[in-house]
């Protein structure tokens, strides 16, 4: 049963403004950045290495693209993307995730701090735009979908890759994995598992398959659709960017 209150306005099991669940979110990111990858690799037994290859598959990053990876934190997909015939970008609000990735000199990989809701980058300016377990933690998933429609090129896509609903026959068990053992992992390998509980409840609360795909369509893409993986425990999204011109929520974004 998802919550009835959006994410907007809570942080974790708590009711917060928009402005604290920013802070909250980037505090997480802060403290778990230097074991972020490891923890990925034991909450998901290594499965989300998978995932991230369906996602950057479906993708098929080609020469001459633009590519961003929107919340691309340590950069682990950009880099599965990155090529010297095309320029790929990792966007993310946290300087300490994306100096985990630097860190690994990923020389094919550009870096720029920006927000889902407020892109660094021009209007019509990028073919592909990839999200990876990013846009949950968007304080306006509305708006940030907006965003990106407006810096994709007529015919670039979105490729959103997102925990969400698994079938019902998993989620007991997928409930109990969620906040039995996944907090406790967490406290031994960050000693953060404040920052774990969030993202779980983040996950908790998110839309399932249908409604998020109703809120890629009531944002301007279209051909949306959606592909399941593992049973549904996390899923991948797609949206076009339509050739006619759309309504856009925001300005243009200088480049």
């Amino acid at each position: 049963m998802k919550d009835p209150l959006p994410l907007s306005r809570t942080f974790g099991d708590k009711r917060v403004d928009e402005q604290e669940r920013e802070r909250g979110i980037r505090g997480v990111f802060e403290a778990v950045a230097p074991r972020y990858d490891l923890m990925n690799d034991l909450m998901s037994l290594g499965i989300h290495r998978w995932w991230k290859r369906c996602l950057v598959r479906m993708a098929a990053p080609a020469a001459g693209q633009t590519i961003i990876d929107l919340a691309g934190g340590t950069g682990d997909v950009a880099a599965r993307m990155a090529g010297p015939d095309r320029k790929v970008t990792v966007v993310d609000p946290s300087p300490a995730m994306m100096a985990v990735g630097r860190a690994r000199g990923l020389d094919q990989v550009a870096w720029q701090v920006g927000t889902a809701e407020h892109l660094p980058l021009a209007d019509a300016s990028v073919d592909t735009l990839t999200m990876a377990f990013g846009i949950r933690n968007a304080t306006r998933v509305d708006n940030a979908l907006v965003e990106i429609l407006r810096v994709l090129k007529p015919g670039g896509r979105l490729l959103c890759l997102e925990f969400s609903t698994p079938a019902v026959w998993l989620r007991p068990a997928y409930r109990l994995f969620s906040f039995q053992v996944i907090p406790r992992l967490a406290a031994w390998i960050t000693g953060s598992p404040q920052a774990y509980t969030y993202l779980v409840e983040s996950i908790r609360r998110f839309p399932d398959q249908p409604t998020f795909a109703r809120q890629i369509e009531e944002a301007g893409f279209t051909g949306v659709d959606f592909s399941n993986l593992s049973f549904g425990i996390a899923c991948i999204h797609v949206g076009i960017c339509p050739a006619r011109p759309v309504d856009r929520e925001h300005p243009s974004a200088s480049s």
